[in-house]
């Protein structure tokens, strides 16, 4: 820490604990001209105020917790670069640079009798034991691996690890993220089309706004009916037909029939709009949210995190819930 963050936070501390002090000081002084305990001499409603002073109790308390925060700060760190009186350090003060960090953990890693943290440690042990494992689950094909008990557990422990916050632990997902135990892909539920979008990750491109395109909020509602009703949904017949001819802005993405470009062997991320399986919402409201606002849905590249040898077997676990 510099000298100035020092001095700044050394003033800081003790200047509060000081003021704490002459605050209670103040406090205790009789500033009434009444001696303590008689009448001030005012009474309502029966009750007389009389000069009380401050408790005993609670200004001794609050004396020794000042006392207290005194001590605290001179045993031990907490006034910019003082270590205290026992010398210890706070674990954000460095006794070396970053470079020096830097060099000692590059050093750390290279060398077999570096010191690496816990953490390290059960990686390095893990990826030793189990290392092996999924390369050969990697070796095999993901159709055959799905049919693979073992290989399903480990895959399912590896989801509810990585996957489970976002598309739950049943993986039947939620708002916004999809169910991976049907049949209804974004973007193609294939073994490889799974595993791209575990490597890769799926920025889609996105749902425009279409309020302005649509003439206003009755344009979004007459729209929302009419998308309705392409999955035989009960709607306002005659908001659905004056939408229908405007449903061509939208056939480029979900097609002609709202069928998705998952249907149309276009990998855009554009869902059906047919089959009543609906990724924020089917109500009339969510689906007016979403005309209206638009929707742009991100899954994070898994590569960099997890290696390909681990998504091979999420792959087969994510591909066996659909394909039992």
């Amino acid at each position: 820490m510099s000298s100035f963050w020092s001095i700044w936070i050394t003033v800081l501390s003790l200047g509060t604990l000081v003021g704490c002090y002459l605050l209670l000081r103040w406090c205790l002084k009789n500033f009434a001209g009444v001696p303590e305990g008689e009448s001030m001499g005012h009474e309502f409603d029966g009750i007389e105020e009389l000069n009380n002073p401050l408790p005993k109790w609670w200004s001794t308390f609050f004396l020794i917790t000042i006392i207290w925060g005194f001590g605290y700060l001179l045993f031990y760190p907490g006034l910019g670069n003082w270590q205290g009186l026992f010398g210890w350090k706070s674990s954000n003060q460095g006794i070396m640079s970053i470079e020096e960090s830097k060099a000692l953990t590059a050093a750390n890693l290279k060398s077999d009798s570096g010191v690496l943290n816990q953490y390290d440690r059960e990686v390095a042990q893990a990826d030793e034991k189990y290392g092996p494992i999924f390369e050969a689950y990697a070796a095999r094909n993901i159709e055959d691996l799905a049919g693979d008990e073992e290989a399903r557990k480990v895959g399912q422990r590896l989801f509810l690890q990585n996957c489970a916050q976002c598309h739950g632990s049943d993986a039947r997902g939620t708002t916004g993220f999809p169910n991976l135990t049907d049949n209804d892909w974004l973007y193609g539920g294939t073994p490889a089309d799974i595993k791209h979008s575990l490597i890769h990750g799926r920025k889609a491109n996105g749902m425009m706004a279409w309020k302005s395109a649509l003439g206003g909020e009755q344009g979004v509602k007459e729209m929302a009916a009419y998308v309705l009703s392409l999955s035989g949904r009960e709607v306002n017949a005659e908001d659905a037909a004056k939408a229908a001819p405007k449903f061509a802005m939208c056939a480029a993405c979900h097609g002609p029939e709202g069928q998705g470009s998952n249907a149309m062997g276009i990998a855009l991320g554009a869902p059906a709009l047919n089959d009543n399986i609906w990724l924020y919402g089917g109500s009339q409201k969510a689906v007016e949210e979403s005309i209206r606002n638009g929707r742009a849905g991100v899954m994070p590249a898994w590569l960099d995190i997890l290696g390909e040898e681990k998504i091979h077997v999420i792959s087969a676990y994510v591909y066996s819930l659909s394909n039992k």
